[in-house]
Parts: structure tokens; C-alpha cells; sequence
């Protein structure tokens, strides 16, 4: 089990300093301490993920002071962006990097998020695969063409050359089975979460996926999936239980407040879903809220102990997830303390880097490997 860092923070204090402080200094951590990769989000106009308007901003600062860790995107909201300029941007970053970048490509699902192009929200699934295919052309360097103002054809290859003759790509899925399978189908690496889905769901959509990769050609355990889980740890359970209680809670209002935004907006919600444009009751949201932490804290998160969270990862090895992207910016502590648990992250994630327990992680892929009767 592979384990990289995730940041979506939900806290931008208007004229506060040193809002990337976290990042960069966790970066910094990731490289010196075996995580395989640091993910930024792409968000826009809301103060949930609203820090990280443009992941391949955000990526060039991190490759900039680091030397090994991966650095992705997670996710690039394609739609909102011109094609060419997305292979444009992440080759200079992979440049940077030496060759370091990977981008999980989203859909996006807010509408109010379309104001870029909102022409494409409709078709935004459709949009988003054909970028895929027409970044990835680019990037392998292949010439295009396209028309100029004046109407006239122009034959465009990608500068800079990026370093890493492919591009590695994931799919972003928010739960919806069809989009793991489209990953699949497309040969893609898959970034989901636990929102709105639970462990169970997850293991059976993700031999959905293993299954479209056979189908269409590609060795099904060569595609990794990345799971995001929440990450706060340390030492005593009650007293970690007690930290991140209420910050967490506070970022799943923020979570559930960008949702109702975007159906009253007239758009779906995260994962697609369709929901009445209307205001929750304060008392259902602080009950929501509280089944939805007690659901997260016991079998959904990486909040808790060494000892406490080994049954969590011992699920997803054997469920077939490659990777825990550990999203540490939710609010638990101050940047020292955020920093001290990832001291305790760092020890869970040798102990998986054991080679009998990726012996085992590899049985276990082999076992969802195979087709589905």
C-alpha cells in the first residue's frame, strides 16, 4: 500500500499570511519520508477547497522544493480549461519536477463552477474524456491541428517537451459505478472517496473496474486506485477522537453548505445526483452531521491510532485500493500539530511498505483481477 498527502482545506481567512505554509511544509515532509506522491484540488469561488483554484500552480511551487515525491493533480476540473493549454501547463511542471507529474482528470459537478465555459456543463462527462485523449496525443508529442482567427489551419505540437514520455493519468470518480468503468475502459489509474459510498459499495465497483480494464485490453492490476481518507493521527484514540471532532465537523459543513449552493445553482451535487434546491433545517444538519462523523472516525478515515487504523488499511488491501491520499488539511491543529501526526502517518505507512504486506496487497489484486462471472 502506496501512501501520498491530499490537501482540500476549507479555511481561507480574508488578509491572513502563510495560507500555503501547510503545503509547502508537508511537501517538503512527503520527500524526505517515502510518500509516494502530494495531491492538490482544483475549487473554485467557495471557501471549501477554495485556496487551490489551479493545481498546476500549486504543483510548480511543490516542485520547486522537492526531489522525489510524485506531485498530481487531484483532481484537474478538464472542462473548465482549454485542452492545449492543460498539456502546456503540466509539461512545464513535469519539467520542474524532472519528470514527476500525474494528473487525475474530473468532470466537475458544480454548475456554478461552468462560468469559465458553461456550454460544456451538460456534456461535461463527454468533454472530459475527449481532453484525456487529445492531452495524452500531445503530450507523446503528436501534431495537431487547429484553426486561427483568420480561419487559417495551424499545425500545433506541445512545448516544452515534457519530461516523462507518458502522461501517468487517473479518473476522478465521486461513486458513480459507470465512471469506473469508463476508467477502466480508457485504461486509466481511479481517485475516488468515501463520500457517499462505504467499503462495501467501493470493493464491488472497483472489480467493475478491473473488469472494463480486461475488457478493454489492459492488464486489470496495473490500474491503481487511489483512495482519499481523511488523516489525523497520534497516540491516544480518545484523544484524537476529541481533536478532530469539531473541526471535522465544521468541514463537513462547509462540504454540505458548497452543496446546497450548487443545487440551488440548478445542478447536481457531487456524484451526479439530482437533489431539491432547498435549505436543510438546522437541527437535520447538526443530526446529519453527527452520524456522518461517528460513520467517518470508525471505518472511513485515518483519524486514530497506529493500532486503530490497521483494520481500515488491512480492508482496502483486501478490496483492491492501491494508494491512501491522506487529506490532512481539514482543520485538526495548528500546522505543527498537522505536522506531528504525519510523524505517526509516516510509521503506519512503513509497516505497509513491508514486503510481505505488499506481497499480500498483490494476492489480493490478483483475487479482484480476475473476470467477473
Amino acid at each position: 500500500m502506496d501512501f501520498g498527502v491530499m490537501f482540500f482545506s476549507s479555511a481561507d481567512e480574508a488578509g491572513s499570511g502563510g495560507k500555503y505554509d501547510l503545503l509547502l511544509s508537508a511537501a517538503r515532509f512527503a520527500d524526505t519520508h517515502d510518500f509516494c506522491c502530494v495531491w492538490t484540488p482544483e475549487r473554485h469561488f467557495h471557501a471549501f477547497g477554495g485556496l487551490f483554484p489551479n493545481p498546476s500552480v500549486t504543483s510548480a511551487a511543490i516542485a520547486a522544493i522537492t526531489s522525489r515525491t510524485g506531485i498530481r493533480a487531484g483532481s484537474l476540473i478538464s472542462p473548465l480549461h482549454h485542452t492545449i493549454r492543460i498539456a502546456e501547463e503540466w509539461s512545464v511542471v513535469d519539467n520542474l519536477s524532472g519528470g514527476r507529474v500525474g494528473i487525475s482528470f474530473g468532470s466537475g459537478w458544480n454548475v456554478n463552477d461552468f462560468l469559465f465555459f458553461p456550454e460544456r456543463y451538460e456534456q461535461r462527462q463527454k468533454v472530459m474524456f475527449e481532453q484525456i485523449d487529445l492531452v495524452r496525443r500531445l503530450w507523446r508529442g503528436e501534431h495537431i491541428v487547429q484553426t486561427n482567427s483568420a480561419g487559417k489551419p495551424v499545425d500545433v505540437v506541445l512545448f516544452p517537451k515534457p519530461v516523462q514520455p507518458e502522461l501517468p493519468f487517473w479518473v476522478t470518480t465521486s461513486g458513480n459505478v459507470e465512471t469506473f468503468r469508463s476508467a477502466g475502459t480508457v485504461g486509466a489509474n481511479l481517485l475516488t472517496h468515501l463520500i457517499g459510498q462505504d467499503l462495501t459499495q467501493l470493493a464491488g465497483k472497483i472489480a467493475q473496474y478491473r473488469q472494463a480494464r480486461t475488457d478493454a485490453g489492459f492488464r486489470p492490476e496495473d490500474g491503481k486506485v487511489s483512495l482519499m481518507l481523511h488523516t489525523y493521527m497520534g497516540t491516544d484514540l480518545e484523544q484524537v477522537k476529541a481533536t478532530v471532532k469539531a473541526p471535522f465537523s465544521k468541514y463537513l459543513r462547509s462540504a454540505l453548505s458548497l452543496e446546497q449552493l450548487a443545487a440551488m445553482g440548478g445542478g447536481a451535487i457531487s456524484g451526479g445526483h439530482k437533489i431539491a434546491g432547498q435549505e436543510i433545517p438546522p437541527d437535520m444538519i447538526e443530526d446529519l452531521l453527527d452520524i456522518t462523523f461517528n460513520r467517518y472516525f470508525s471505518t472511513g478515515s485515518l483519524m486514530g491510532t497506529v493500532e486503530s487504523c490497521e483494520p481500515t488499511v488491512n480492508r482496502l488491501i483486501e478490496i483492491g485500493v492501491n494508494e491512501i491520499a491522506c487529506l490532512v488539511d481539514f482543520g485538526a491543529g495548528d500546522n505543527d500539530a498537522i505536522l506531528s501526526s504525519l510523524e505517526i502517518v509516516d510509521r503506519l505507512r512503513a509497516a505497509y511498505a513491508d514486503d510481505s504486506l505488499r506481497s499480500s496487497a498483490e494476492d489480493a489484486l490478483r483475487q479482484f483481477a480476475q473476470p467477473l462471472e
